[in-house]
């Protein structure tokens, strides 16, 4: 008994070491749940580019969007598990389930290859707001009797679930006011028509500098580089409170590991790269290229979170 179990494994190591050997076999699809130009778009045919010189196959991307990138999404959970269909994706993989019923689960139906890049978030309001500090703004919003406006780009998106935890957490009597995308947002915020947004740093941060805006806190774990002096909402007595907008890429469960991980250190060598790192820095966000756990770990801490949240902000299906 024992004699076939060692047989079995070695022939189950040997199986995964030859199909790391031949991946990719064939041209390599990589699916990105979102419209074509964004930033998500751009990274994937970054990478698509980088696969297709340096492993000699094709390497595509097929923007799917729709249902809130959904569509796209299921299409990788069940296609293949051999490493020839990616998910390219965001946050939003790791918050729709809770939002909606989804043709798939997040933990159980995707493996995680890495976290390509995290963009901060942080609570902007207009200057005509009596306030210039975290405690003065949540003190003020609690004085509203019929709330304090803040926009976002849309509901379920990291804007909207920031500021609902943010609103759990604190107590601030905030109201919910959606836009289609985040360029009305900034339209709105500007003319002062909302006061408040928690706005992607990198669409903040060049209205905060030409002083249309003022910013009051950061979302993430630490400071900003580019803004020292900003405090963190952890650090202002919310210790629990983080959030950033991230970007990873996928593939269907039951991949190989051998695969996943050939994959991985393929896309952290170029996240890695000096110019990507330049490039990414540029778009507003941090480059992270961790490893198949690493962010297999984190995806689930951030699955788990904002289930807790959408439940608690009375938005979960």
């Amino acid at each position: 008994m024992r004699r076939i179990t060692v047989c079995t494994l070695a022939l189950g190591l040997t199986a995964a070491v030859a199909a790391a050997q031949t991946y990719p076999s064939r041209p390599i699809e990589l699916i990105v749940p979102f419209v074509a130009g964004g930033t998500t778009d751009t990274v994937a045919r970054v990478i698509a580019q980088r696969f297709t010189d340096k492993w000699g196959q094709p390497a595509i991307v097929n923007n799917r969007p729709g249902g809130g990138s959904t569509i796209g999404t299921a299409i990788v959970a069940k296609a293949a598990p051999d490493g020839h269909t990616l998910l390219i994706t965001t946050f939003a993989l790791a918050v729709n389930s809770a939002l909606q019923k989804t043709p798939y689960d997040p933990i159980k139906d995707f493996v995680a290859i890495t976290e390509l890049s995290s963009i901060p978030l942080m609570l902007v309001v207009h200057p005509s707001l009596p306030v210039t500090t975290l405690r003065e703004f949540i003190d003020y919003a609690k004085a509203q009797p019929a709330g304090l406006d803040y926009a976002t780009s849309g509901a379920g998106t990291s804007t909207h679930l920031a500021a609902e935890m943010f609103k759990a957490m604190t107590g601030a009597n905030l109201v919910h006011v959606p836009f289609k995308g985040n360029a009305e947002v900034m339209n709105a915020l500007l003319g002062g028509h909302v006061k408040a947004h928690f706005g992607l740093s990198a669409s903040s941060l060049q209205h905060v500098r030409a002083g249309k805006l003022r910013v009051l806190a950061v979302t993430t774990e630490k400071r900003l580089a580019d803004l020292p002096e900003v405090p963190t909402v952890a650090e202002s007595g919310y210790p629990a409170y983080e959030i950033s907008s991230w970007q990873g890429v996928f593939a269907p469960a039951g991949t190989p590991k051998d695969v996943v991980d050939k994959v991985g250190r393929e896309i952290v060598e170029l996240i890695r790269s000096p110019e990507v790192t330049a490039r990414i820095r540029n778009e507003g966000a941090d480059p992270i290229a961790s490893t198949p756990a690493e962010f297999a770990a984190r995806f689930k801490t951030e699955v788990e979170k904002w289930a807790k949240v959408t439940k608690a902000a009375g938005l979960a299906h």
